[in-house]
């Protein structure tokens, strides 16, 4: 996402030519990307996109690699209908576009998204995770919703003036060094406003060398320099589900 001078011109990185294993289906007023384990189970995790969409192939990646460590996975259309931003699209206009994309404006989607993993998928145990856009959408349900027992967030800009300490529960941030949207002191803040006041388990990380959305928009087969952090990313990710859902 945008840093608080100047607009992200966030890159798609490496589009990952990926069909999915799940299926779209309709949850009250948006769609959704639903993929289930092979076992069932009571474990949900909502995958939250970036400003490219749900439809973006990465993030069904990402879907789809919980499910295989055991969790229901859904990525619903956050921005319920209205039009993912394209590589393509004029960043001069971005900041237009974002006005009603509000990443702390989604109760009426959770709301939907989290009825419909109680009910139609059997769902008690959840948790969250978000990519940069996503990222910041973890934060406000963390401090919204007391039963998401884990959130991670993936490099979700933070702002000086954000307070995100007011955390429900366990939630682990996920940076990366050389991120041109996310300056370092920022984390740094963020780390100190945490240390100060959140009253549960959290953890601050960053990968050296990395850039934004390292782990959801490139593929390590084609950046051997950087396979190691992408796949301790995903690692560190599914581990912190593991140990809190």
């Amino acid at each position: 996402m945008a840093n608080e001078s100047r607009p992200c011109p966030c890159g798609i990185g490496d589009r990952f030519d990926y069909e999915g294993c799940g299926q779209e289906v309709q949850v009250e007023h948006i769609k959704a990307y639903v993929c289930k384990p092979p076992a069932s189970t009571d474990k949900a995790v909502i995958v939250i996109h970036d400003i490219f969409g749900w439809q973006l192939p990465n993030t069904r990646y990402m879907a789809d690699m919980l499910t295989t460590n055991g969790y229901i996975a859904i990525c619903p259309d956050f921005f319920a209908g209205r039009e993912a931003w394209k590589p393509s699209d004029d960043w001069s206009k971005f900041d237009d576009w974002l006005k009603n994309r509000d990443a702390r404006k989604i109760n009426k989607e959770a709301d939907a998204v989290l009825k419909y993993l109680k009910e139609q998928c059997g769902a008690k145990k959840l948790g969250v995770i978000g990519f940069c856009w996503g990222g910041i959408a973890v934060h406000h349900l963390m401090m919204t919703y007391p039963e998401l027992k884990a959130g991670v967030s993936l490099y979700g800009l933070i702002k000086d003036s954000d307070d995100i300490s007011n955390l429900l529960n366990p939630t682990f941030f996920i940076f990366a060094e050389k991120d041109d949207f996310i300056p370092l002191h920022q984390v740094t803040l963020l780390e100190q406003k945490l240390k100060k006041n959140c009253k549960v388990d959290y953890e601050v990380k960053i990968y050296p060398g990395q850039t934004h959305g390292f782990v959801h928009r490139r593929r390590e087969d084609i950046n051997p320099q950087d396979k190691p952090y992408i796949e301790e990313g995903r690692k560190d990710m599914i581990n912190w589900l593991n140990k809190y859902i």
